[in-house]
Order: structure tokens, then C-alpha cells, then sequence
């Protein structure tokens, strides 16, 4: 076996496959959320450049016409009693689709490519998961991602509530599909760690690091709040590397690197931490769709240079407990990079 491991690197081959959600990738690269994944024509130009998967936008809550309640208050009372299933839910066709054009989003996607199409969501009321969760899967879709994009802005709301109210949702979801599902998390959460392990317990298949919350602005000549769309920036990845490389050993679901991904090495450091898959939106938003071809050069490239034949030999070798240094991740790095940082201006 070393023989033939030994060969292949001989003819310069980087084996790139990675596994994601349960679903089999040529590469860790994938397209995430934007304008881009909404277009079957650049969906198509996104396989053609090398793509592994896509993420379609989301299905905004507010987008979807009709009242959930009702599901809604069916689910209450199971979250309230314990039991996490679904049963006794109203059946998805007794409500108004309402998301007709993103249901036809899904099947065109899924007729017009070959890789894996993902769905999300993006919503805070689990009668709107999932009664369009259901449909999604019913669309085809390979698997859901689910955005936990909620400002924690009721001072009356505990931490603990509100991470209990979101993993007994995702614990209801995940009961009721049975395509996986992949929670997609802001950093803002008050232990990190805790609330990522308690989402693998309610049944996630995935966990991706991290939702990019859009700040507003004030315009001060009209006094109104506006909001300001940035694009992220390759000092961006340093925030989910960090946790990536930290919950690595506590995981057995996959892991996702969103935020900061531009390139080929981006897509490395990401697996180094311990991510199954690196998830780019502004790097194609800024170079065209067409710059995934170059983000796998550039991650060949470096294997090759490294010596390394493949990502499921590199994943998670610089995860925390196998760091160099570990405290690296942690406090114990705080002094260090001031005493550095005085060092170079000084």
C-alpha cells in the first residue's frame, strides 16, 4: 500500500475527494450561498470550473407568503413535553407552499448538474423549517443548510433558553427529514463549544463555521439606518480557523469553513483545522465563478509542494490537541502577538 501511495505522489496525483454531510466531493471546495448558486447558468459554469457542491441561496422566512402558526403551535407542545418527532404535525400540502419559484430552483438545479445541491433555509420559527424542509426535500435537494441567523437582542432571553430553543428545533428537524442537515452558526454564542456539541446531539450532520452577520450603518444626513453589504476578506478565515481547530476533536459530524475562503490556501489551512469542506461566496463574487479552477490549482499546488497526496491526509493535523502549539488556539497567544506586534513598530 505505501508503495503505491509512494508512486502516486511520484506522478504528482493529489487525491482531493472529501466527504461532507455523507455526501462524497470531488474536492473541498464548494460554492456557498450568493447570487451566484441562483443562476443555473453559473451554476453550470461552477461545476465546469470544479465546484464540489453547491449551497443555493436562502429561503428567507420573509419571502414565504402564508401563516405557519398553526404548525407552529403543533410543535410547541411537543418541544415543551420532550418529544422531539414530528408526529401529529399537519401535512405540508394542507398549507400554502408560497416558495413556488425556489421549489423550481431546486429541481432545475438538481436536473441541470451532477454535484450535490443544498439547500437553505433562513428563518426563526420551526413551522417555517419545517414545513419548507419537507418540500425542499421533496424538490431533490441532496441535503439543508439551516441559518441560525437570530440577534439575541431580548435582554429578558438567557443564553441558555435561547441555545436550548435552537438545538430542540434542530432536534425536531432533524427528526422529521431524512436528507442531513447542516447548521449553519454566528459566533456570537456565549460558549461556542457547548452549543456546537449539544447541535450534533439533536441530530445535525454538519456544522459550518461561520454566518457572517451584516452590521447596519446610520446615514447621517438622513438620520435612517441602511445597510452596508461588505464583502469578507482573507483575515476573515482566522476566526473560524480558530474554532474549526478547537471542536475538530469533539465532533464526529462534518465541519464547514465559511468566511475568509479566496483561495487555494485559504481551502488548505481550512482542512489543516480540521474542515471537511471550505465554503467561498465573496472570492467568486469578486474573481467570477470561473476562479474555483484556480483555487484547486492553487491547492494542488501546495500539496504537491508539501509532499501531501491527500486532503484526508492532511485534515486536521494542526487541530488544537496536535498543534505545535495548542495554547495558540487560546488566551496563552494573546501576549505574544502584542509583544510581537510592539516589536515590529517600535
Amino acid at each position: 500500500m505505501f508503495a503505491a501511495v509512494r508512486a502516486a505522489h511520484h506522478r504528482g496525483m493529489t487525491d482531493l475527494r472529501t466527504n461532507y454531510l455523507g455526501l462524497s466531493l470531488r474536492s473541498p471546495i464548494v460554492a456557498s450561498a450568493g447570487p451566484h448558486t441562483g443562476d443555473l447558468d453559473l451554476l453550470l459554469e461552477l461545476e465546469r470550473a470544479g465546484a464540489a457542491a453547491i449551497v443555493l441561496p436562502s429561503l428567507f422566512e420573509e419571502q414565504v407568503e402564508g401563516d405557519v402558526a398553526a404548525v407552529d403551535r403543533a410543535l410547541d407542545e411537543q418541544l415543551a413535553t420532550g418529544n422531539g418527532g414530528a408526529a401529529g404535525v399537519p401535512l405540508v400540502d394542507e398549507y400554502n407552499a408560497g416558495a413556488d419559484d425556489y421549489l423550481a430552483l431546486v429541481e432545475a438545479a438538481k436536473a441541470s448538474v451532477d454535484i450535490p445541491v443544498i439547500a437553505s433555509l433562513n428563518g426563526t420559527n420551526i413551522g417555517y423549517w419545517l414545513r419548507y424542509a419537507r418540500l425542499l426535500e421533496s424538490a431533490g435537494a441532496d441535503a439543508v443548510e439551516l441559518n441560525l441567523y437570530s440577534v439575541a437582542a431580548d435582554p429578558i432571553v438567557s443564553s441558555v433558553t435561547l441555545e436550548s430553543e435552537h438545538t430542540g428545533l434542530v432536534a425536531v428537524l432533524t427528526d422529521d427529514i431524512s436528507i442531513p442537515v447542516a447548521v449553519k452558526i454566528s459566533p456570537f454564542y456565549s460558549s461556542i463549544a457547548s452549543f456546537v456539541v449539544a447541535l450534533q446531539a439533536a441530530g445535525a450532520a454538519g456544522v459550518v463555521m461561520f454566518n457572517r452577520f451584516y452590521m447596519p450603518d446610520f446615514d447621517l444626513d438622513t438620520r435612517a439606518v441602511v445597510p452596508r453589504i461588505s464583502l469578507s476578506t482573507p483575515e476573515d478565515l482566522r476566526l473560524p480557523l480558530r474554532w474549526i481547530a478547537i471542536m475538530r476533536e469533539h465532533l464526529a459530524m462534518s465541519i464547514g469553513a465559511s468566511s475568509g475562503v479566496h483561495s487555494g490556501f485559504d481551502v488548505a489551512k481550512a482542512v489543516l483545522a480540521g474542515a471537511d469542506v471550505a465554503m467561498a461566496t465573496s472570492a467568486l463574487l469578486r474573481n467570477g465563478v470561473g476562479h474555483v479552477a484556480t483555487m484547486e490549482e492553487q491547492l494542488r499546488d501546495w500539496m504537491k509542494e508539501q509532499q501531501i497526496t491527500s486532503v484526508d491526509e492532511m485534515r486536521g493535523t494542526m487541530r488544537r490537541p496536535v498543534a505545535a502549539d495548542p495554547a495558540a488556539f487560546e488566551r496563552a497567544n494573546y501576549i505574544g502577538n502584542l509583544a510581537a506586534y510592539s516589536l515590529r513598530t517600535s
